[in-house]
């Protein structure tokens, strides 16, 4: 990228930084109820404090917490925050759940720091800031402006930005609601050296997330050669961060990505990398974790349906977020799922 380029997409990236932070300053959001460890829930380390929230350590306390890695930026601040009240609430060791938050290194931090300290003064969290500039030289542009966030390449890093003694993570996106007990998705098992786990879509038609200099590359298509690979969504993932960094798999996603600004072989943001270095070689879990797509497609995001058969995850991939077509008295059938985790202070709370 010419430096003139990279240097106006930095400052485009301060300028987003500094009016979504208002917009955070601008709304007020609930305390959540603490949620309380069952009986028979293994006994960890005391909670962390909100005031150690950039420190780590004391992050490797015990090998029974669940850790729970997300992004954090002021545009989807709301959806994270019912994403966690989700997590916490059908959650039978909510106290043994570790958040990991990655916000963007020209974000303010303190303010979504105390934003997730007001409403979950109990939630143990760490804050990792992201160096963006990195990844915006890398991005190209795709089908949605919203999927070329530089915070969406964050999942690319999680094993340089979490404490190396954190072997296994679960990453959610924060468009999603769980209605199920998180720690059955962290339990996932990764056999024979796979990295991570996801649930895989393979009647979707693979060929077309990638473009057709890719496919009548003599060399590029040989890609997926003793690979049956199989389309799977990103947003949620369970990752084995020790044999991440032992692979270097950061490092194959870029290569990938320096790629792609080369010659144009993809559409369709941070997913493909993904599918380049991992399709085919993931481990299997079950669609019930993913259902995805609830949020329409990339250019109207109309309403959707549940796929067939039962749920523990929903997950409003797509254009339309739940909480944008509420305000808009626009809801799709599936929003009124989502909106009993919404933290957003109505003005009926605030007159209150």
């Amino acid at each position: 990228m010419p430096p003139g380029v990279a240097f106006s997409t930095i400052i485009l990236i301060v300028l987003v930084s500094i009016i979504t932070v208002r917009n955070v300053s601008s709304h007020h959001f609930r305390e959540a109820p603490k949620f309380y460890n069952s009986p028979n829930c293994p006994s960890i380390a005391p909670p962390l404090s909100a005031a150690a929230a950039t420190d780590t350590s004391d992050i490797c306390f015990n090998s029974e917490a669940v850790h729970v890695a997300m992004t954090l930026d002021a545009a989807y601040l709301r959806g994270s925050l019912a994403a966690v009240l989700s997590v916490l609430q059908h959650s039978s060791c909510p106290e043994n759940i570790v958040f990991h938050f990655a916000a963007s290194s020209v974000a303010d931090t303190a303010v979504l720091t105390r934003t997730i300290s007001s409403s979950f003064p109990y939630l143990q969290f760490r804050m990792y800031p992201f160096d963006v500039s990195a990844a915006a030289g890398l991005i190209s542009t795709s089908i949605r402006a919203a999927l070329d966030c530089p915070l969406n390449y964050a999942r690319n890093y999680l094993a340089d930005l979490l404490p190396a003694c954190i072997r296994k993570v679960v990453y959610l996106d924060s468009d999603l609601v769980l209605v199920d007990d998180i720690a059955k998705l962290a339990a996932t098992p990764l056999p024979n050296g796979a990295v991570l786990a996801a649930p895989e879509y393979c009647n979707a038609n693979f060929t077309t997330y990638f473009t057709p200099t890719f496919w009548s590359s003599p060399s590029l298509s040989l890609t997926f050669a003793n690979r049956k690979p199989c389309y799977f969504n990103t947003g949620v993932m369970v990752i084995d961060l020790q044999r991440w960094r032992a692979g270097d798999y950061t490092t194959k996603i870029v290569e990938w990505m320096e790629l792609q600004k080369r010659m144009r072989i993809y559409e369709l943001g941070s997913l493909p990398p993904f599918l380049l270095v991992f399709a085919g070689n993931i481990a299997p879990v079950d669609h019930r974790w993913n259902q995805h797509g609830l949020g329409g497609d990339n250019f109207r995001g109309l309403c959707r349906d549940l796929h067939p058969g039962p749920v523990s995850l929903l997950h409003w991939s797509g254009k339309g977020k739940p909480w944008a077509r509420l305000d808009s008295n626009r809801p799709c059938p599936l929003d009124a799922l989502w909106a009993p985790y919404d933290l957003l202070r109505t003005s009926y709370f605030l007159e209150s």
